[in-house]
C-alpha cells in the first residue's frame, strides 16, 4: 500500500491564456518565501518558459507535470518527490482551465488538478464585464464536477470594481473571492513568437516580482489562500528513487545560455539517474566545451535571435563540430538541431554559418510548424531508440529546416498521417521534437552508456 503524503498545494488557473497566471504565480511564490514557507513550483503542460520564471524567483528548479507525457500515478510521484522538504507547492495551469489536447480536456489543468487533488485558485480578469463575470466563473465552476476550484482572485482589477464584483461572484457561485491584484504598470512580462520573454531578458525581474508580492499582501487574503493550500488532502504516491551520487560518471555538457534554455528538469534528472554528471556551457560566449566532456545535450531556445553571436563564435562551433564528428554522443532538440545545420536564417532573413555538422539550412516561416504533442516511433534501430520503440515529445517552433530526418515517425494524439523526423548520424540524434526522456526509461540509460563508452575510449 502506498504511503500518504501531506503536501500543502495550490493551482493557479484561469479561463484563458493571457490572464496573468505567471505573474500571479510568481507573486504568490515570493509572498510564500517571505513567510518562510520554502515554496516549490510546477507547470502544467510542456511549457519551458514559465518554469524558468519560477526558478528565477525561487532559486530552485521548477518542474513540468504533464498528463500526456506521464500517467496520473507518475505525476503524483513526481509532485510528491519534488515537494519533499518544501512548505508549499504552487502549480501553474496552462491555457484555459479545461483546454487540453485538441478540443478536449485531456492533459488540461483541470485533469491535473483532479489527478493531484489540488485546490484551484481561479484568476479572472473583469475587463468589460460586471455581473457577467459571475456567470463566467459559475460556468467554469460547474462545467466539470468536481471542478477543484476553491477560490477566485480578480486580476487587473481596481478596488472599486472588486468591491462591486465580490458579493455578486460569491453569491452566485458560493466561492470565496480572495482579493484582487490591480494593474501594476511595468510589471507585465512581454511576449514574442514562442511566448513570454525569458527571465534574463526582463529588466529588474526580481524587483517586479517583489512589487507583485507586496501588492498581494495588501489586496489579497494571503492567509486564506495559503489555508486553501493546507486544506489539500494527502496524496498517495510512491516517491521517485533518489538521484545517485556518480562522481566518476561521464560528463554531459548541456548548452544553457540566452540561445539555448529550453529543458525539462525531468530530462536532466533522467541523465543523472542514469549515472551521468552534467556541466553547463554557453555556446554564444564560451570558446571550448567543458573539460572532460563525453556527451552533448543541445536543447531548444532562441538560436534564431542569436544567430550572429553563435556564428561569430567559431571556436565553439568548431569544437562542437569536431566532437560530434568524433563520435561524441549528442542529443540536439529544436534550437540545438538548428545550431548543428550548415546555416541558420535570423529574424531579418540573414543566413549565418552554424556548426556545420549537418548539411541542412534553417529558415524562418510565417507560422508555427507541426505544433503540439507527438509520439515518435523509431523506424529502425539507433543507439538510443530501438525499432518500434516510442518516446513522447512536443513541437513548438516557427523556424523549419531543409532536412528534418527520417529515423522516427511522428503522430499526433488525434491520429492522422503523421510525418518523418529525427536525424540519426553515428552517435548523434537530432530533430525538432522536444523529447520527454522519462516516457522511455531506456532512452537516457542508453545515452549515458554511450557517453561512458566514449569516456573509456578516450581514456585509453
Amino acid at each position: 500500500m502506498m504511503e500518504g503524503h501531506s503536501i500543502p498545494r495550490l493551482m493557479v488557473a484561469a479561463p484563458s491564456s493571457g490572464s496573468g497566471k505567471t505573474t500571479l504565480a510568481c507573486g504568490l511564490l515570493r509572498a510564500a518565501q517571505r513567510r518562510g514557507l520554502a515554496p516549490c513550483a510546477f507547470k502544467c503542460g510542456p511549457d519551458y518558459i514559465d518554469p524558468m520564471f519560477h526558478r528565477s524567483v525561487l532559486g530552485v528548479p521548477s518542474r513540468n507535470l504533464d498528463l500526456f507525457f506521464s500517467s496520473e500515478e507518475e505525476v503524483r510521484s513526481r509532485l510528491v518527490s519534488a515537494a519533499q522538504g518544501h512548505g508549499l507547492a504552487v502549480l501553474e495551469g496552462v491555457m484555459g482551465f479545461y483546454d487540453g489536447q485538441g478540443n478536449t480536456d485531456r492533459a488540461s489543468s483541470w485533469r491535473l488538478a483532479q489527478a493531484t487533488r489540488t485546490p484551484v485558485l481561479l484568476a479572472v480578469r473583469p475587463q468589460g464585464t460586471a455581473l457577467t463575470l459571475a456567470a463566467l466563473v459559475k460556468g467554469v465552476q460547474t462545467f466539470r464536477t468536481p471542478s477543484q476550484i476553491a477560490g477566485v482572485l480578480l486580476n487587473g482589477c481596481t478596488q472599486r470594481l472588486a468591491e462591486l464584483l465580490t458579493p455578486a461572484i460569491q453569491g452566485e457561485t458560493g466561492l470565496p473571492v480572495l482579493g484582487y491584484l490591480p494593474q501594476l504598470p511595468g510589471c507585465s512580462i512581454p511576449s514574442r513568437h514562442l511566448g513570454l520573454f525569458t527571465p534574463d531578458e526582463v529588466e529588474d525581474l526580481s524587483a517586479k516580482v517583489d512589487r507583485v508580492a507586496g501588492q498581494l499582501a495588501e489586496t489579497a487574503n494571503l492567509d486564506q489562500i495559503f489555508a486553501l493550500a493546507r486544506s489539500a488532502p494527502e496524496l498517495e504516491a510512491e516517491p521517485l528513487p533518489p538521484l545517485p551520487d556518480a562522481p566518476d560518471g561521464p560528463l554531459v555538457a548541456v548548452a544553457r545560455d540566452e540561445a539555448f534554455c529550453f529543458y525539462y528538469e525531468d530530462n536532466l534528472d533522467e541523465l543523472r539517474r542514469a549515472g551521468a554528471r552534467l556541466a553547463f556551457f554557453r555556446p554564444t560566449q564560451d570558446r571550448a566545451l567543458p573539460e572532460g566532456t563525453c556527451g552533448l545535450y543541445l536543447g531548444g531556445g532562441y538560436p534564431e535571435l542569436h544567430a550572429r553571436a553563435l556564428s561569430e563564435n567559431r571556436a565553439m562551433g568548431e569544437a562542437v563540430r569536431r566532437a560530434v564528428l568524433d563520435g561524441m554522443p549528442t542529443l540536439a532538440e529544436c534550437g540545438g538541431f538548428l545550431y548543428l545545420q550548415s546555416t541558420l536564417e535570423d529574424g531579418e532573413g540573414v543566413s549565418w554559418p552554424m556548426a556545420g555538422v549537418l548539411d541542412g539550412a534553417g529558415f524562418k516561416t510565417s507560422r508555427l510548424q507541426r505544433f503540439g504533442y507527438v509520439t515518435l516511433t523509431a523506424q529502425e534501430d539507433s543507439p538510443y531508440l530501438k525499432q518500434g520503440e516510442t518516446v513522447a515529445a512536443h513541437e513548438f517552433h516557427r523556424w523549419d529546416c531543409t532536412q528534418n530526418g527520417e529515423l522516427c515517425r511522428a503522430r499526433r494524439p488525434s491520429g492522422g498521417e503523421g510525418w518523418n523526423c529525427m536525424v540519426e548520424q553515428g552517435n548523434l540524434l537530432a530533430g525538432f521534437p522536444h523529447l520527454y526522456f522519462p516516457s522511455n526509461p531506456q532512452f537516457a540509460v542508453r545515452f549515458a552508456a554511450a557517453c561512458r563508452q566514449y569516456q573509456e575510449r578516450n581514456a585509453l
